[in-house]
């Protein structure tokens, strides 16, 4: 077994994880400066360093499938969520939403603090029966949020397949109806949404205000995640020139989330 050692940006950490898993990583941990991969000996290396750089260093042989459900386990989240790995049967608390969560392509397990906040946040903002958008969805974990807390119509959507398949297979196993769907904010109606959602990276979310602005009613809310205290200046500044207004902030560690409006 051999590692390939990666530096990357806390942003395009998600992402990266995703492609290393469908390139067939066995193991995944994470250091200050990015990650370590984990693959077979047989994997094609000079192919790995050609798709994803970093340096290669030999490793011993370990169980990372074991290792990795060690390290997640069931977690609350705000007042209301109790997030259990799909392999485990924990039942919820009598006070708790129960959210099964699939990791294996590393979207959304809800270990991340921006995920944390989202729903921490969505807690207060979902009313009974809204129209929500959930845009860079994910595993599907805040539209399941969304639709566990008593939203009516529930769309996601996200621009990778992989994400995609993922969200699916979750929605399915919850039994949820939500409307899902390959691609961007740019397909979805204007004015639709109560409450648009998007835990995305500081670049998208500058550049998709504009979009987030559109998608709602003139009375409606823009919960945003994904970005770090240095972040929030720049991403406010597109907020505004989107006619949006920054009414709340959120923050766990160094992560940040924002609650906006028209205005």
């Amino acid at each position: 077994m051999f590692a390939l050692v990666l530096e990357c940006t806390h942003e395009a950490r998600d992402l990266l994880i995703a492609d290393l898993w469908e390139a067939g990583v066995a193991g995944i941990t994470e250091t200050p400066e990015g990650l370590r991969a984990f693959f077979e000996d047989e994997a094609d290396r000079a192919a790995l360093q050609t798709q994803f750089g970093g340096a290669i260093e030999e490793t011993e042989e370990r169980d990372w499938v074991a290792e990795s459900h060690e390290y997640l386990q069931p977690m609350r989240v705000g007042a209301r969520f109790f997030l259990v790995p799909e392999w485990r049967d924990d039942p919820a608390p009598e006070d708790r939403i129960r959210i099964r969560v699939n990791s294996g392509l590393a979207f959304g397990t809800g270990a991340h603090e921006s995920t944390r906040l989202c729903l921490e946040a969505l807690e207060e903002l979902i009313k009974p029966a809204m129209t929500v958008v959930d845009i860079g969805t994910g595993s599907g974990i805040l539209a399941e949020a969304a639709k566990k807390l008593g939203a009516g119509r529930v769309i996601a959507c996200d621009i990778d397949p992989l994400a995609i398949d993922v969200a699916r297979e979750n929605f399915a196993a919850a039994g949820l109806e939500i409307e899902l769907f390959e691609g961007s904010v740019q397909q979805v109606e204007s004015g639709i949404a109560d409450l648009a959602i998007g835990n995305l990276s500081p670049a998208w979310l500058a550049l998709l205000a504009p979009d987030f602005a559109r998608i709602i009613k003139p009375d409606g809310t823009i919960l945003l995640s994904g970005l770090e205290a240095p972040d929030v200046e720049r991403v406010q500044e597109h907020l505004e020139g989107a006619g949006l207004k920054m009414v709340k902030t959120q923050e766990e560690n160094q992560w940040r989330a924002l609650v906006a409006q028209i205005g």
